[in-house]
């Protein structure tokens, strides 16, 4: 009766899981260039007895395996904002301290470089791209224009295996490893969406919610049932 047990709680933890990522990609469902996670997870069988070799009884637990992400692309919003950039195509915009993302909502910080949201600077060809001027232009092959004149070309990374990218908060990601760079075409005043189908989360969601509950009801189930038992041999 205790397997029972075991695999309710299993799929109860599982689904609890499921509902922690859900709930934090329609957290993001809104922050540009955020890319969603999905859960993967594997099975194996109860061994039908203690000693080996271990045959299986047909009765299986689930735990996670582990957490990926989801790089595909998301649309494109348009916002008028010239500091505001897509990648329409593949590949990361290269800031400082290994930083990389698809996030384009830039800023010019205190010293007057470009810079993501929480001060990091982004990187062009040459290093840290200094935008002081009156305007700032970027043409769709990187390139960066001050009050008209050339001050560098946006340095764009690309990864052959993005499992590597450590997931930071805002739509950042980092790695230690170097990347390649590459070309694509860029969008000025416009910001790439998160990629995260916001009904189509919340419906796993609940569905998750509801399968948890389930679980739960199956393990007071078999609590009850195992200590009717008990009280039973004790009579």
């Amino acid at each position: 009766m205790y397997k029972g047990i075991y695999l309710a709680l299993s799929g109860a933890i599982l689904k609890q899981k499921y509902m922690d990522v859900f709930a934090q990609n329609v957290a993001n469902a809104n922050t540009p260039g955020y890319k969603k996670e999905r859960m993967s997870f594997k099975d194996y069988l109860i061994p039908a007895d203690n000693k080996p070799p271990l045959a299986a009884d047909g009765r299986a637990m689930t735990e996670t395996a582990k957490v990926v992400t989801d790089f595909s692309n998301g649309g494109s919003l348009r916002t008028g904002n010239p500091l505001d950039l897509a990648i329409n195509g593949e590949g990361f915009f290269a800031l400082e301290d290994n930083k990389y993302t698809r996030n384009g909502n830039f800023k010019i910080d205190e010293e007057g470089y470009l810079a993501a949201q929480d001060g990091t600077k982004v990187l062009g060809s040459g290093g840290a791209i200094s935008v002081q001027g009156k305007t700032v232009d970027v043409s769709a092959s990187g390139e960066v224009f001050v009050d008209n004149i050339s001050v560098g070309e946006l340095k764009l990374v690309d990864f052959a295996d993005k499992g590597i990218l450590r997931k930071l908060s805002g739509g950042m990601f980092a790695t230690d490893e170097p990347g390649q760079e590459v070309k694509a075409s860029i969008g000025q005043g416009y910001l790439e969406a998160s990629n995260v189908e916001a009904v189509k989360e919340m419906v796993q969601m609940i569905t998750s919610l509801r399968e948890f509950e389930a679980y739960q009801k199956m393990i007071h189930a078999f609590d009850d049932a195992a200590a009717k038992t008990t009280n039973e041999m004790g009579k």
